[in-house]
């Protein structure tokens, strides 16, 4: 049973190799990966499909986080990370990650040049 719901744009090819690794470490299925880049998406989140396109969000115990907040909680559903997840928990750690990840936002267009 899924105890985390990720929402990724499946668009994106840094997000999709991304997941594609997740997918592969989570042995347990803990974790429901949804692609929002589609028309279907989920009808069930209770956020803009727009917002979700633009950042990493995520479901853990009924609270929904985005940015850094959001790979932490599904780090946390992945035995091999949950260290990494459980670290996040700690304001300085996670300001930490969320720096880093607004800065590989600004780069990502180029990065998914790349890949593509």
């Amino acid at each position: 049973m899924a105890t985390v719901k990720v929402w990724f744009d499946g668009a994106c090819p840094l997000c999709r190799r991304e997941i594609a690794l997740m997918e592969r470490l989570d042995h347990d299925q803990r974790i429901d990966f949804i692609d929002v880049s589609g028309e279907g998406g989920d009808p069930d989140c209770p956020i803009d499909r727009a917002q979700l396109l633009a950042r990493f969000h995520a479901q853990e115990g009924g609270q929904i986080f985005d940015g850094a907040a959001a790979f932490a909680a599904m780090w946390r559903a992945i035995p091999v990370l949950r260290p990494l997840g459980q670290l996040a928990r700690n304001r300085l750690v996670l300001a930490l990650l969320e720096a880093l990840y607004r800065g590989f936002l600004r780069v990502r267009p180029k990065l998914q040049r790349l890949f593509v």
